[in-house]
């Protein structure tokens, strides 16, 4: 099923998780080689969580030259990525595995003592991969959220804020269990494709109140929807 049914969102229904990894680990793929092709190298910007382990698996089997990407993260908790609620870990688990493991994969996580303490060194690394970026991968949180823009959050007008010049910044919500690095709206939506990746009835609902509503603090998610340079394409599955 697909349907163009908001004016900056592209709807792409599955069946079953097992299809929507299928077909969306392909068309990673095929995007990745064609920027590749055209430029010699290409950009991935992943997010964590359970969502993505298996898209992940799948990606990392792919046949492309993964020496010429850049992969990194849309956020980070503020943990060691030796820790299981590093996003880094599940990367490094999960997708930098198989063909994927000569890919070139660039962190937010730094020995700082916490993420507002980090947030020069994430800019300088994240500023060495070439922009924009080529693909964004993010989920979407109950609450709206997405990457570490949290509604509430004491940093979301800064984080949000399409003249800031950061790259990164640190986040803290009530909600989450710590603190956070997220790339910056503006730099998120640098990003030649948005693909925004979601999970069940409950996710769906969520989706379907974003685009249905206008208020961007409210669900964060619609900051993505409203600044990305072309309609985002969201794939779902049961």
């Amino acid at each position: 099923m697909k349907n163009n049914i908001h004016k900056n969102v592209f709807f792409n229904g599955f069946t079953s998780r097992e299809s929507l990894v299928k077909d969306l680990a392909s068309d990673i793929a095929l995007f990745l080689e064609s920027r590749i092709n055209k430029r010699g190298h290409a950009s991935l910007i992943v997010s964590g969580g359970s969502t993505p382990i298996l898209l992940f698996e799948a990606l990392s089997k792919k046949n492309i030259k993964w020496k010429q990407v850049y992969i990194c993260l849309a956020d980070e908790r503020w943990v060691e990525p030796s820790e299981n609620d590093s996003n880094e870990r599940l990367v490094r688990d999960h997708l930098l595995q198989n063909n994927a493991a000569s890919a070139s994969f660039v962190g937010l996580y730094s020995n700082a003592a916490s993420a507002k303490g980090g947030v020069e060194e994430c800019g300088r690394k994240v500023s060495l991969i070439p922009r924009p970026f080529d693909l964004l991968v993010l989920g979407m949180g109950n609450d709206g959220h997405t990457a570490s823009l949290f509604p509430g959050a004491r940093n979301l007008k800064k984080a949000t804020d399409m003249e800031s010049g950061k790259i990164c910044l640190n986040m803290s919500s009530p909600n989450a269990s710590h603190d956070r690095m997220t790339l910056t709206l503006p730099v998120l939506v640098d990003s030649r494709q948005v693909i925004l990746h979601i999970i069940g009835s409950e996710k769906l609902a969520v989706f379907e109140k974003a685009i249905a509503g206008d208020d961007m603090e409210e669900m964060p998610i619609r900051f993505i929807f409203s600044r990305a340079v072309k309609p985002v394409q969201v794939y779902w599955a049961p």
